[in-house]
């Protein structure tokens, strides 16, 4: 072989290794050391930690919601309400709420049709079997004044027997006054409070007082025994109503609810000055823009009556909200909602027959 002749086979070079300085290895160990301490405190930043999908996201899709732990309560304690009661399901029905619906009722009642003008037994099946309500007959107390046998009870107290439904985790109280635009199902997701309620924002500034025309709350035995006792009428006030023992109870603890979404009231459409709903005095009055982001609607236009109740013409022509210019969005959205309520009541909720059961 040549003297100068290359080798038969390639020469591998000799593996690099680096070794990083004393003072370098130091500074890695040190940095390791903080992102641990940073990680087991929870003071490292969201964005520097690895993704995982939060808590609650399962059960923000509907196939992973128990809904049977959740319910819509109405109350009855006379035949218009009833029927106001079964125009609510027949909407949460329509509208495709998943959550059980409940109905508390006198227990002289009963659900034995026996003529074509027993309109509450036909309302009670009605909505049993059309609109899937569970019906629960309650003795509706009654209170004495100093030992005299004259009846105290004040039916708006009813809706105090929500807190009795101890089969589920939280129970919604609707007033039966009310159209309702979309289902409410979202609110039961909310983070867990003994009540949500919203504020009356038609008093504020000069009161800030919850309403009790939309109450979620937790069931609590306890609950209801101190409201059963706040309502002996030895024991409270002669005018006071079930708004003025919830904000005893609850003005400093409920959790607030917002009132655009939950609280507009129909006679906002027939107002001048909306800074109370809209929450500031710079932002326009847009009635559309209500009425769309709006979930419900609650009739109140005094001293105009509820709209089953027939109107005197003349009342009608002072009261109704009036365009402005060629502006007759608020008139428009006003007459719609007491159409569709009249509507609604004589030909899909209230008007049954003994053929249709």
């Amino acid at each position: 072989m040549s003297r100068f002749s290359p080798p038969p086979y390639p020469i591998k070079a000799a593996a690099r290794t680096t070794v990083l300085p004393r003072r370098s290895r130091y500074l890695y160990i040190v940095l390791a050391l903080l992102v641990g301490y940073l990680w087991v405190t929870g003071h490292l930043p969201a964005s520097l930690l690895p993704h995982r999908p939060t808590q609650h996201a399962p059960s923000l899709c509907h196939k992973h919601i128990d809904w049977s732990r959740y319910a819509y309560f109405q109350y009855a304690t006379s035949t218009a309400y009833l029927c106001n009661a079964v125009m609510v399901f027949e909407a949460l029905d329509r509208l495709g709420s998943k959550a059980d619906r409940v109905l508390l009722y006198p227990d002289q009642w009963d659900t034995r049709i026996e003529s074509l003008t027993d309109r509450d037994s036909q309302l009670l099946v009605k909505a049993r079997d059309w609109y899937k309500v569970k019906l629960v007959p309650v003795d509706i107390p009654i209170t004495y004044d100093r030992g005299r046998e004259e009846e105290e009870w004040d039916a708006t107290f009813t809706k105090f027997m929500a807190w009795g439904q101890s089969k589920y985790e939280r129970v919604l109280h609707l007033d039966s006054d009310v159209t309702v635009l979309k289902h409410l199902d979202e609110l039961f997701l909310l983070p867990r409070s003994p009540v949500s309620m919203m504020r009356a924002y038609w008093d504020l500034p000069d009161k800030k007082l919850l309403s009790s025309r939309l109450i979620l709350l937790q069931p609590s035995g306890d609950e209801l025994e101190r409201f059963m006792t706040a309502t002996r009428s030895d024991l409270r006030q002669a005018a006071d109503s079930d708004m003025d023992i919830l904000n005893r109870y609850y003005s400093d603890s409920a959790m607030v609810l917002p009132h655009q979404a939950y609280g507009l009231l129909s006679s906002e459409f027939r107002l001048e000055d909306h800074k109370n709903f809209i929450g500031n005095s710079f932002e326009p009055w847009d009635p559309e823009k209500a009425y769309q982001e709006a979930s419900l609607v609650h009739f109140l236009d005094a001293p105009l009556p509820k709209p089953w109740v027939m109107w005197p013409h003349n009342l009608y022509a002072e009261k109704h909200p009036r365009c402005k210019a060629e502006d007759c969005r608020n008139k428009n959205i006003w007459v719609s909602l007491y159409d569709d309520f009249r509507r609604r009541r004589k030909v899909r909720s209230c008007t049954l027959f003994l053929r249709d059961l």
